[in-house]
């Protein structure tokens, strides 16, 4: 036993806490939205985070329980902790962070900041020294096989639940990287062809100076050989007549690559992304987390985030 507590009863807590932490959010960002929001990485009621933490609280202020300052100064340090390793473990993983805290003031790398780990401070004694007492008296109140199977049934359902949302974030990371190599294969090519069209140019310049060089030398012979001139220079004009078109078509051609290659990876993103946003655990993921931001796949996220708007328009239009 770990502070007097059964293993089953730690559960028993994580799941509340990660419950009470998903009404708490949801119901805030709810209404800072102005619109319903299922909050969280997961599509049922939990935010495993809250209930990560709330363990965390308990465990590093036990040893400074008859201590006000030492329990907030633990949970300011525990929770800031478990807060950036878990976003950092995250956007690795997925390549996406779901929470930012970019725009915040004494923030580092978006993951933590000082507004947030004072605020873990103070939910660490409101969470230790108010809402826990009544909830580890529930518990020990409760019948321990009423309480093993409760949990035990919750802990199924997560695990699923939980299970299902783990390979929808890896099917959205995996779908970033697809639309960010469909851009980068693009630039490619378009740099190519930049190329292309410099030789091009170049080439085109050099049989320029050499034509002129050619008629310098051809004009010094004009009156003795004018009929050789006169056929001469009507062969030149022909070259140049021949070699413009093929510029000129180059150029199209560059032209028509460039929106072919543009159409093509248009018509793959939005035939890709909507598959994605078509899946219902995949767009709920996407329609919980409107805050989750992606360093390096930004435009593709952005994206993925009007697909799913836009899908969810267009499901409400036909019902």
């Amino acid at each position: 036993m770990l502070l007097g507590y059964t293993w089953i009863q730690w559960l028993f807590f994580f799941f509340f806490y990660s419950f009470f932490g998903w009404c708490f959010e949801s119901t805030y960002v709810t209404l800072k939205s102005k619109k319903p929001v299922n909050r969280g990485f997961i599509r049922g009621p939990f935010l495993p985070l809250y209930g990560s933490g709330a363990l965390m609280m308990l465990i590093v202020s036990a040893p400074f329980s008859s201590s006000l300052i030492l329990t907030y100064i633990a949970g300011c340090i525990g929770a800031t902790a478990l807060e950036y390793v878990t976003g950092v473990t995250m956007e690795a993983l997925f390549k996406v962070r779901y929470w930012d805290y970019s725009q915040n003031k004494f923030n580092f790398q978006g993951q933590i900041c000082l507004g947030s780990s004072l605020a873990w401070g103070f939910l660490t004694i409101l969470m230790t020294r108010v809402v826990h007492r009544p909830i580890e008296r529930f518990a020990f109140w409760l019948p321990e096989g009423i309480l093993t199977l409760v949990t035990m049934l919750i802990a199924v359902y997560f695990v699923v639940d939980f299970t299902l949302s783990f390979r929808a974030a890896l099917d959205l990371r995996d779908l970033l990287i697809k639309m960010e190599q469909a851009k980068l294969e693009l630039e490619r090519m378009q740099k190519r062809l930049d190329v292309i069209i410099a030789l091009n140019d170049e080439a085109m310049e050099n049989r320029k100076k050499e034509r002129e060089e050619e008629r310098a030398e051809r004009l010094e012979e004009f009156v003795l050989r004018w009929d050789e001139l006169v056929e001469n220079i009507e062969g030149k004009f022909g070259r140049i007549r021949e070699a413009l078109p093929a510029s000129e078509l180059l150029l199209e051609k560059r032209d028509e690559l460039l929106e072919l290659r543009s159409k093509f990876r248009t018509d793959v993103e939005k035939r890709e992304a909507g598959q994605f946003v078509s899946d219902f655990i995949k767009r709920s993921m996407i329609k919980g987390n409107p805050t989750m931001v992606s360093g390096r796949f930004a435009e593709a996220l952005e994206e993925l985030k009007r697909s799913a708007t836009e899908y969810r328009k267009k499901k409400k239009n036909e019902e």
